[in-house]
């Protein structure tokens, strides 16, 4: 913090009770009330893992995560919303990071009306909110997203696995960089939105002009759009959600001035369904993001996707899924052999209360390196992992 001088606070004070007789001696101007609204969740993870490739690591291992919601807003007499989001994170999701440090990984304000929503900060893309990758969402055990796979962390099967398998929707619609954001108002259940971000990891006060990175820095993107819209109806008994995005962006070049590294321009698109009807719900999502972010000049890749398919039935306190997932593409650690991976997902919550649940969740993954065994063949995994998931939401 800069040292303040005992004059320069004086003076500070002077015109602070100079403002303070002025704003007195002026009408009474109207003052926003504003309400407060505090939530967020949590969850504690324990798992089992039976792996074929484990040798030299434990089968058990624990994880947690804990997220606060902060939201000031406030309403005008015109029928405006508007107010400020911030969610604060211990950790980020990254199983190589060990930390207790506290991030956000949102930090937005938002106006909302007749016009729609209009969103300005750091969060994430739209179809990471807004896409449907089938029935099974975070927080449901024998869901995709309920980072059953995260427990393979620590040899090379879980570096060789596709980023299409931890990145279920656009490609990069997870990252939180700094975005401007517009959704319509819904009609009929139809609402449509777009986005556009400077470019990936760019975040709160940071300021990155940059076309050009140093050669070997982090994959980015620049000048990222993402545009798309998401259904919601009912019919009768019968209940339909839909979506689809389609995500581009700049690839930013690298150099050390004397070599440098192209990567290929980001097109990525997600589409996904989900029908309900009584107690069962099922659906599907396909991603395509082909080639995005290679190095140019690959001798050998895969084009990246993934096919979800899912189901629910929903008995009482208790839910039953059912997951399968084919990911393809590049190794997600250096994005230059092609892999591939078959993940089944079968899982029971249980509403223990209101906002409290415990989950048991089996996960199968079977998964392919080309050339990424030490003798040059394919590295081949077989990985049976059984987690235990619980879970806070207020």
């Amino acid at each position: 913090m800069r040292p303040t001088s005992p004059f320069s606070a004086l003076r500070t004070a002077t015109l602070a009770g100079t403002a303070l007789v002025a704003l007195q001696a002026a009408p009474a101007l109207a003052e926003p009330e504003f309400s407060l609204t505090i939530g967020g969740d949590a969850y504690f993870q324990g798992a089992y893992v039976s792996q074929k490739q484990g040798d030299g690591l434990r089968s058990t291992e624990f994880a947690n995560r804990l997220r606060l919601t902060v939201t000031p807003s406030a309403t005008a007499d015109n029928g405006l919303t508007y107010g400020a989001r911030l969610r604060l994170v211990s950790g980020n999701g990254d199983p190589s990071v060990s930390s207790r440090t506290v991030e956000n990984d949102r930090a937005f304000l938002f106006a909302n009306g007749s016009f729609g929503t209009i969103q300005a900060g750091v969060i994430n893309g739209l179809s990471d909110e807004y896409g449907i990758i089938g029935p099974n969402t975070e927080g449901i055990a024998g869901s995709p997203d309920s980072n059953g796979i995260l427990f393979l962390y620590g040899l090379p099967t879980y570096a060789g696995l596709p980023l299409a398998a931890t990145s279920l929707r656009t490609l990069v619609s997870y990252d939180t960089g700094t975005k401007f954001i517009y959704i319509s108002p819904s009609f009929g259940g139809l609402q449509a939105a777009v986005s556009y971000m400077p470019r990936t990891g760019d975040s709160n006060t940071s300021v990155n002009r940059r076309k050009v990175d140093a050669l070997g820095d982090a994959l980015a993107f620049r000048d990222v759009i993402e545009a798309g819209a998401a259904f919601q109806n009912a019919f009768g008994d019968v209940t339909v959600e839909a979506s689809a995005f389609y995500q581009t962006g700049k690839a930013v070049r690298q150099s050390d001035g004397i070599l440098s590294q192209s990567f290929e321009d980001l097109n990525s698109f997600h589409v996904g369904a989900n029908v309900g009807y009584g107690p069962v719900k099922i659906g599907a999502s396909y991603a395509y993001s082909g080639d995005s972010g290679y190095a140019k000049g690959l001798t050998q890749s895969r084009n990246q996707q993934n096919l979800i398919v899912g189901a629910q039935y929903l008995s009482g306190p208790l839910l039953f899924s059912a997951n399968y997932m084919r990911a393809l593409g590049n190794d997600q650690a250096t994005m230059t052999m092609p892999a591939k991976a078959d993940i089944w997902q079968g899982g029971v919550t249980w509403t223990v209360a209101p906002g409290l649940t415990a989950g048991l969740e089996y996960d199968y993954v079977r998964s392919t390196l080309s050339g990424g065994a030490p003798t040059g063949g394919d590295l081949t995994d077989r990985a049976h992992i059984l987690m235990l998931d619980t879970r806070l939401a207020f």
